[in-house]
């Protein structure tokens, strides 16, 4: 949320400052063209160039740690914090109102141009079309239609009018203005949009009145034209209309002397202005630790970062880094993320020769703290913000001996220990360790990993229902009713004391679907086909004959490529039966599983037909 207001902070700036350009330099010159794709260019540079970042990485002095964390991988996840009024949700509730509400203004002028336009009596004339209405409205033009009332005008009037909107029409002057309309939708919160807009609307009807006078006699009359306009002041909004800017500013460019081409020196002023805007806002810096020649890279100390607004992107590239400085197997999975693209979950596995393995974890309803990857002494360390925090002003120690001393109820394997207990616990035999806070109290929990390769290899329920390996962990096994371990299928159901889903023993167990088979082979791809060549109109005997000895032409080389994709065709046939057969096994897994569910569902009858007896 924050990286997107922050990008469409920039993109008004940038917005604004063509602006401002546009008005203190081009705007009396009579450069109309020009000035018309400066004031388009302004607009798609204003929402380009905020996504371009250089990255610019500069050296500092190493300051090195000897916290060994890396034997520890940590979640820690955050529930019920002291709540605080989040700013920029109100601030995306009332942009998405915004949005919302011009776009129904939009949709609603799409509404009455149709209102215009339907049922009217249409006039082709090479690419234009015309429709001579009733109505008192006053002339316009919508790409290729336009639309006057002819009663209101004298036929030279109308003439003029009609070489005005034809100017439109050819230069597709609609597409400037629907443009215009969408950023001041994206943009509604800043002025200088509305101000934007209105200037590329002028701007187009300088354009339309320079280009008809050039077709038109009598200069004078077009103006005397403009003045009578005046009066016609019911316009269609997303349209081109002749009547649409001060008539007296038009009236005043039609007779300025045109601009000196020495003059066109002004559009480069905005460049500097551009160079400036990305030093100051598109430049990212990055320190990083100075490396000594005599030390080798396994050694180096180095930090990276990662926050809540990293994309997938950006974690696949700090990944490549740690594999190739120092080897180190970095993989980001269970990424979770809110509304507003920010993660909210996240797991950090790290594997490599001379660092161990390891797991770290974050999970919460917010958004994730700042995550703190470190190469220290040649082992990798992984803590939060909050954590590293604490670190350092002594709230957490890590002693000689890799025993947490903290002040916390302490979990193995789900199961309530003392201080003790943990310390006796080999850290070797540790998979996991996470640290929670829940209610103001905080809480570790550590798998070990003949505890965490049980549950990996078997298929978990809870109160009947399929659960993951994290619900496991978490769970209390002072809350555990029942616990049934079937060693063949792999499978284990657990029942609480304070189980929702079952409500008695005497409810039936689903039955397990059977796992797909592993294929040794991708699917089959079928090869690409070529283009059948298109099929002439009429017939070969009176229709385009030289259309139709074309199109057998094609045909001859439409079946010549078809020939030679018969061996591919056979050899994909080959691999679908392959697939067919090796998918036999599962389908008839799918047969018993769908039988097996057809009891079920006959016993689930039975059990509620019971529960309705009982409660009757």
């Amino acid at each position: 949320m924050e990286e997107l207001y922050i990008y469409l902070i920039k993109s008004s700036g940038l917005i604004a400052l063509f602006y401002v350009a546009y008005y203190f330099m081009l705007r009396k010159e009579t450069f109309f063209t020009s000035n018309r794709w400066f004031l388009l260019l302004g607009l798609f540079t204003s929402v380009v160039l905020p996504l371009l970042v250089y990255t610019k990485r500069i050296i500092v002095e190493s300051s090195s740690k000897n916290i060994d964390w890396s034997k520890f991988p940590v979640t820690t996840s955050v529930e019920n914090e002291a709540f605080e009024i989040n700013w920029y949700l109100i601030s995306g509730i009332v942009y998405t109102i915004g949005i919302v509400l011009f776009l129904v203004k939009f949709a609603f002028d799409f509404y009455s141009l149709n209102t215009v336009l339907k049922g009217k009596s249409i006039q082709q004339q090479a690419d234009f079309k015309f429709i001579d209405t009733t109505e008192n409205v006053a002339p316009f033009s919508f790409f290729n239609t336009i639309v006057y009332n002819s009663s209101l005008y004298s036929s030279s009037e109308l003439q003029n009018i009609l070489e005005h909107e034809k100017v439109h029409s050819e230069q597709n002057h609609t597409i400037d203005v629907l443009i215009s309309r969408l950023f001041c939708i994206l943009f509604w919160f800043n002025p200088f949009i509305w101000w934007y807009k209105k200037a590329i609307l002028q701007n187009l009807e300088f354009i339309a009145d320079n280009e008809a006078t050039k077709k038109i006699f009598d200069k004078k009359a077009y103006q005397i034209t403009l003045l009578k306009i005046t009066t016609h002041e019911n316009c269609v909004a997303i349209t081109n209309h002749f009547y649409q800017s001060l008539i007296k500013k038009r009236i005043v460019m039609l007779n300025k002397n045109q601009s000196k081409k020495s003059n066109s020196w002004k559009y480069a002023l905005v460049l500097p202005l551009l160079v400036v805007f990305v030093f100051l806002f598109q430049i990212k810096t990055i320190a990083q630790e100075k490396t000594n020649p005599n030390v080798s890279k396994s050694v180096l100390d180095v930090v990276t970062t990662i926050n809540k607004n990293f994309s997938d992107e950006e974690l696949k590239k700090k990944a490549e880094f740690f594999k190739k400085e120092f080897n180190c197997d970095l993989v980001f999975s269970e990424i979770e993320r809110n509304s507003s693209n920010e993660i909210t979950g996240i797991a950090v596995n790290y594997n490599g020769n001379l660092y161990g393995n390891g797991t770290y974890k974050q999970h919460s309803s917010n958004a994730i703290k700042d995550i703190y990857i470190k190469h220290e002494g040649g082992k990798i360390n992984i803590t939060d913000a909050e954590i590293d925090a604490k670190i350092k002003n002594n709230k957490i120690t890590v002693s000689s001996d890799k025993t947490l001393s903290i002040d916390k109820e302490i979990f193995i394997n789900g199961e309530k220990v003392s201080q003790n207990d943990m310390d006796k616990l080999d850290p070797n035999e540790i998979e996991r360790m996470d640290v929670n806070k829940k209610n103001n109290q905080q809480e570790i929990r550590i798998v070990t990993k003949k505890f965490h390769k049980t549950i990996t290899e078997n298929d978990i329920y809870i109160n009947g229902e399929k659960a993951d390996k994290n619900e496991l962990l978490q769970l209390d096994q002072n809350t555990i009713d029942k616990m049934d371990v079937n060693k063949k299928e792999k499978i284990i159901h657990i029942i609480t004391k304070n189980r929702t889903y079952i409500q008695d023993k005497n409810m039936p167990l689903p039955p397990v679907p059977p796992t797909p088979p592993v294929m040794k082979f991708k699917a089959p791809v079928a090869p690409a086909f070529p283009k059948a060549p298109k099929v002439p109109k009429g017939d070969p005997v009176n229709g385009d004959k030289k259309a139709w000895k074309e199109f057998e032409k094609k045909m001859e080389d439409y079946d010549a490529k078809m020939k030679k994709l018969e061996p591919q065709m056979e050899a994909f046939d080959k691999q679908m039966a392959e697939f067919d057969k090796q998918m036999e096994p599962f389908n008839k897994e799918m047969e018993a599983f769908d039988e097996k569910m057809k009891i079920f569902d006959k016993q689930m009858e039975e059990y509620q037909s019971n529960l309705d007896k009982e409660n009757k």
